[in-house]
């Protein structure tokens, strides 16, 4: 068990380096953001709109995507940087959709416990 601890630490470590590098090319043009660690560990961006409203950002580590929502436009492949930032720039000067923000999360271990049983 401590290898898939270990694994799940470098996956965490390489999902907050991936967000410093998109908060650092964000401060670049001026988008406000805040690297925050959620209560379940997980590290995401706070990206502030055009309107003041807040939407974290993730890591999709498994699909290579940033991503701010569960809707088809709200992930953008983070293997190319430069058209990440400024797909997260757009969205975020053009403001949030409204409503609850959706998640990608998919808890792959539990999938796995359920065919092992």
């Amino acid at each position: 068990m401590q290898t898939s601890r270990s694994i799940r630490e470098q996956q965490r470590i390489y999902a907050e380096r991936l967000l410093v590098a998109l908060g650092e090319q964000l401060a670049v043009r001026g988008v406000t953001h805040v690297l925050v660690i959620t209560q379940n560990g997980r590290p995401a961006l706070d990206v502030t709109d055009s309107r003041c409203r807040m939407r974290r950002v993730f890591v999709h580590l498994p699909f290579c995507w940033f991503y701010w929502g569960d809707q088809q436009d709200e992930r953008v492949s983070f293997l190319q940087m430069a058209s990440a930032v400024d797909r997260i720039e757009q969205a975020a000067r053009e403001g949030w959709r409204e409503g609850e923000q959706g998640d990608l999360s998919v808890d792959l271990n539990k999938m796995l416990d359920a065919y092992r049983g």
